[in-house]
């Protein structure tokens, strides 16, 4: 077994909300390889849990960030700056759509709800992607989170599914920028795993049964595997790729049609 080395690794984890988030299995391997963390959480709230998984870490970082509000990015970078002296990696777990454009017609959203969805879960990436450039080392990393709705219709995940094709589309064009310094960006889409935003999704678990019938290895992904997945993409064993959407959805996306129901 290849075992990673991250000691003396600074990462930035942004949009840990509970041990359940992807952003926190990504965390998790960061962790265990060595990296000193940061995280980024968005509302007061969301503190107590984070404090709770990271209790005796004696070097953790945490900052309350909305990513719609310029002053706390740049603070919290100043801050990165200051305490560190640089970055090497950056994981961005952060996607939000209001409930109303999820529940009904896409044709329906309404033009607030896209503006939202659209500036949380993929311009946050160019945003915090260019405060965090003059920080990063010239290996660094960076990982987003995407999923399969970015090319195919999902029914009900309607606007995320857009602004997930903006984060991929993002994810190409900030590895041409950023790979001039060979900074490298890859976006993680991962299967249906059972996160709380996941859940909030209309009908996510008849979508999660379905996605293990039709995978090819018969099984939903776990918050491990898409954890693997996001350490292999930061670390140096990566370090060839960049701009890519990479899969870990037990090979749901490779299939066309479903024999066992002719669907």
């Amino acid at each position: 077994m290849i075992e990673l080395d991250f000691s003396g690794k600074r990462a930035l984890v942004m949009g840990v909300t509970n041990k359940r988030s992807l952003g926190w299995a990504i965390a998790s391997k960061l962790r265990d390889a060595g990296a000193q963390l940061a995280f980024s959480y968005q509302g007061e709230r969301l503190r107590g849990e984070l404090e709770k998984l990271t209790a005796g870490w004696s070097d953790v970082r945490l900052y309350q960030v909305d990513v719609t509000r310029s002053d706390q990015l740049d603070h919290m970078f100043g801050d990165l700056r200051d305490r560190w002296g640089g970055l090497d990696h950056l994981v961005h777990a952060i996607a939000f759509a209001p409930r109303a454009a999820m529940d009904g017609r896409y044709i329906d959203t309404q033009r607030a709800d896209w503006l939202a969805a659209l500036e949380i879960s993929a311009y946050s990436l160019v945003s915090i992607a260019r405060r965090a450039e003059p920080l990063l080392a010239e290996d660094g990393s960076l990982v987003t989170l995407t999923y399969y709705a970015a090319e195919k219709v999902v029914p009900k995940y309607n606007v995320m599914g857009i602004a997930k094709s903006a984060l991929e589309a993002s994810v190409r064009y900030l590895a041409y920028d950023l790979g001039q310094r060979g900074i490298r960006i890859n976006a993680v889409s991962a299967g249906p795993v059972k996160t709380v935003a996941a859940r909030s999704i209309p009908g996510f678990m008849s979508m999660y049964k379905r996605a293990a019938s039709m995978a090819p290895l018969g099984r939903n992904v776990t918050q491990d595997d898409v954890g693997n997945l996001g350490l292999f993409l930061l670390s140096p064993m990566a370090a060839g790729i960049t701009g890519e959407t990479v899969y870990v959805d037990a090979g749901f996306h490779v299939m066309g049609m479903d024999l066992a129901t002719g669907s």
